[in-house]
């Protein structure tokens, strides 16, 4: 996905990538973590779980973010950023404020969850806390089996339940999810209700990967993942 383009690129398309959404509320879910929701004609675009929008942050970067929640009739998206140091992309949706307007591209990128399965897993961070819940009321609409892993900071380890989810585990972001052995004793593994899952993974680079790999050595389920960031890279 694009994250930064040559300013005489942007200006050449300035007409496509003008704002075409206003703020309209903001919330802190916590001290990193806020959630905005912007109005904008959104008909054409095609929310799926784990696809994204690219959102202009600058005149030459852009980031993408997942749909928390969308509406086409009233032409409503909510979505939640991470708020981290040293940023653009955090840096811009934290200052923005109720009525500026920004440029919200298409939706489009990889699909993270198969209906068709009962049992459903989700592991993430702070960075796919929108994913999430995109995915809530799917899995609860279907009468889906679940659970929600969240690798978080101590500042946002209340955001979950804040945000209404049900039948998750919050864990510290300590480095664990970066090790095989500690990963295999987790009692998602305990039991064989959840060997044919649906395991949908996003977030941390390093932290997806592991657990993917633990996955497909342990289980026999669908194993979908999708890294966000990746420590000292820009634009991921």
């Amino acid at each position: 996905m694009i994250s930064k383009i040559p300013k005489w690129v942007g200006d050449l398309f300035e007409g496509t990538l003008r704002p075409n959404a206003r703020v309209l509320e903001i919330s802190n879910i916590s001290s990193r973590i806020k959630k905005i929701r912007f109005e904008g004609n959104i008909s054409k675009m095609n929310f799926q779980i784990g696809y994204a929008n690219v959102l202009r942050v600058s005149e030459t970067e852009y980031r993408n973010y997942t749909a928390a929640y969308h509406d086409k009739e009233k032409g409503i998206i909510d979505i939640i950023f991470h708020i981290h140091t040293n940023g653009v992309g955090s840096t811009y949706f934290d200052s923005l404020k109720t009525g500026d307007e920004t440029y919200i591209g298409p939706s489009r990128g990889k699909k993270i969850y198969d209906p068709s399965i009962k049992n459903q897993f989700f592991f993430g961070d702070e960075t796919s806390i929108g994913v999430a819940c995109a995915l809530l009321p799917l899995l609860r609409s279907n009468n889906q089996q679940f659970q929600f892993y969240f690798e978080l900071d101590r500042e946002n380890k209340n955001v979950p339940e804040l945000l209404g989810f049900e039948n998750f585990t919050v864990f510290p972001k300590d480095g664990s999810f970066r090790i095989e052995k500690w990963i295999i004793d987790l009692p998602i593994f305990t039991t064989k209700d959840w060997n044919n899952a649906n395991f949908a993974l996003a977030g941390n680079v390093k932290s997806v990967q592991t657990f993917r790999k633990v996955l497909k050595n342990k289980t026999q389920g669908n194993v979908y993942s999708q890294g966000y960031w990746l420590e000292g890279k820009k634009g991921l």
